[in-house]
């Protein structure tokens, strides 16, 4: 008997997440779930997922990020966002990095089942529910696309995100092994690039590119 598609649940709702293992249960091996992004990281590639059902907005790391790092590590793993973001760009943005799939959290469980099948056969999947300007301008781009936030590297997004979220400096070294004196640096950077000159015109950068949630 063929083993069954293995699945990793990347989702900070408890009950959301218990629901989706309920439902993918009946064809799919659900392999873990976390509720952040950085643990999404760790998690895959210590268990090997064929594929990961995502949020975009997550804590400590967003989905976006998370995403791409995975993607990075191990570039046969599918990534299916599950959101409530439909804004075109962070649609276009998430197949940028990646993406084989993107579904609202308002889809049926039978198109959630169907966008897993379809991806781990090697096909995209976009919701029929996603807005019809964020499907024509996801036809529009290519792969040259530079969005705003690709001013910032990976690290700065992931210094930024922190931040956002209110860490200090301590905590945020901690958790990136980093030094203080680096995150300093990496804050001084964000602000030139950014041209922010507070730390609340960096929060609203950060929830308007949707590295935190508003």
């Amino acid at each position: 008997m063929p083993s069954r598609p293995r699945i990793l649940i990347a989702e900070p709702e408890t009950l959301l997440v218990e629901l989706c293992k309920e439902l993918l249960a009946t064809e799919f091996s659900v392999i873990g779930t976390v509720g952040d992004g950085r643990s999404l990281v760790q998690a895959a590639e210590q268990l090997t997922p064929d594929a990961i059902l995502l949020c975009v907005t997550m804590p400590c790391l967003n989905g976006l990020d998370a995403g791409e790092q995975v993607k990075r590590s191990s570039p046969a793993v599918k990534l299916v966002y599950l959101t409530n973001v439909s804004d075109p760009q962070v649609v276009a943005e998430a197949f940028r990095r990646g993406a084989s799939g993107y579904l609202l959290k308002t889809c049926t469980p039978s198109e959630l089942l169907s966008a897993l099948r379809d991806v781990l056969r090697g096909k995209l999947h976009i919701s029929s529910q996603l807005p019809t300007e964020a499907i024509d301008f996801l036809r529009r781009q290519d792969k040259r696309l530079v969005e705003e936030e690709e001013r910032l590297t990976l690290r700065q997004r992931e210094v930024l995100q922190l931040l956002a979220e209110g860490r200090v400096m301590k905590e945020i070294g901690n958790a990136l092994n980093l030094t203080a004196r680096t995150v300093a640096y990496h804050k001084y950077r964000i602000r030139e690039v950014l041209g922010a000159r507070t730390d609340a015109e960096l929060i609203r950068y950060a929830v308007r590119s949707n590295i935190i949630a508003a």
